[in-house]
C-alpha cells in the first residue's frame, strides 16, 4: 500500500496547483491505481510568508498549524509543502506533529540533487522571495555542502525577482516570466553554474524559458520526485 502525502498548499495555490501536476506527471503509472496518494489542504488565506519573516506582517504559523492538524486527522504520512519561504517554519511544525509524520524538506532534497550532479564547490544562483533570502534556508544549507552562493543585488531582487513573482500571483505569467528571465541571466552572467527557481512561482513563469532550461533547477519538480519515491518505498 503506498503511502498518503499529505500537501501544506495554498501559499499560494497556482504554485499547488503546479506541483500537483507535476507529482501526477512524474508517477510512473498505467492506471489511475497507481498514482499515489494525496491529500491537499489549500487555504490561501494563510497570511504572506515575507511580511511575517520580515516582521512586518503576521505570522501563517497558525494557519500552517491548524493545515497540519487537518492533514494529521485525515491520515497522512507525510508532509510536503510547495512553498519555499514556508519552510522557515517546518522545524517549528515538525515539534507540533505526531510522533511518526515525515516531513520532507524542499531544501535539503534540492541540495541532495546538487551533491548528485557533483557540482560542489560551483556557484549556485538563488532566485527566491525576500522572505527565503532572509531566513537563510537556502544559503545555509548550500553553503554547508561547499556550494557558492550567488542572489541578486538589491535593485534586481526588488524589481525583477519580487515583481515577478508578484506579477505571476496575480496571474500575469508573461510579465513575470520577463522579469524572472532577466533576473536568471543576470546570475548566469555572473558565473552560476546552476539557478535554484526557490519560490514555487518561478517555475510557472520559466516553464518555457529554453535559453535557460540547462541551467534552471527546479525544486517543485525536486519536492515531487521525493514525494513519489517515499510515497511508493515500502514502509
Amino acid at each position: 500500500m503506498a503511502r498518503m502525502i499529505g500537501v501544506l498548499g495554498g501559499m499560494g495555490p497556482l504554485a499547488s496547483v503546479d506541483f500537483f501536476h507535476k507529482v501526477v506527471s512524474l508517477t510512473p503509472a498505467s492506471n489511475d491505481q497507481e498514482h499515489i496518494p494525496m491529500i491537499i489542504y489549500s487555504v490561501p488565506q494563510i497570511p504572506d510568508r515575507t511580511p511575517a519573516i520580515l516582521g512586518t506582517g503576521e505570522s501563517p504559523f497558525p494557519g500552517m498549524l491548524e493545515g497540519l492538524r487537518a492533514l494529521e486527522r485525515a491520515g497522512v504520512d507525510a508532509i510536503a509543502i510547495p512553498c519555499n519561504t514556508a519552510h522557515f517554519w517546518l522545524e517549528s511544525l515538525r515539534k507540533e506533529a505526531l510522533d511518526g509524520l515525515h516531513f520532507i524538506h524542499i531544501v535539503e532534497e534540492t541540495v541532495k540533487v546538487l551533491i548528485s550532479e557533483k557540482v560542489v564547490g560551483a556557484n549556485i544562483g538563488l532566485l527566491a522571495t525576500v522572505g527565503t533570502l532572509k531566513s537563510g534556508i537556502y544559503e545555509q544549507g548550500l553553503k554547508a555542502q561547499g556550494f557558492n552562493y550567488l542572489i541578486p543585488d538589491e535593485n534586481e531582487q526588488a524589481d525583477l525577482v519580487m515583481g515577478g513573482i508578484k506579477a505571476v500571483k496575480a496571474g500575469d505569467v508573461p510579465k513575470g516570466a520577463s522579469l524572472l528571465s532577466k533576473a536568471a541571466h543576470k546570475l548566469k552572467a555572473r558565473g552560476a553554474k546552476r539557478i535554484i527557481m526557490g519560490c514555487t512561482e518561478i517555475p510557472i513563469a520559466l516553464a518555457n524559458a529554453e535559453d535557460l532550461k540547462d541551467i534552471l533547477l527546479d525544486p517543485t519538480k525536486i519536492l515531487a520526485e521525493a514525494c513519489i519515491a517515499y510515497s511508493k518505498s515500502k514502509n
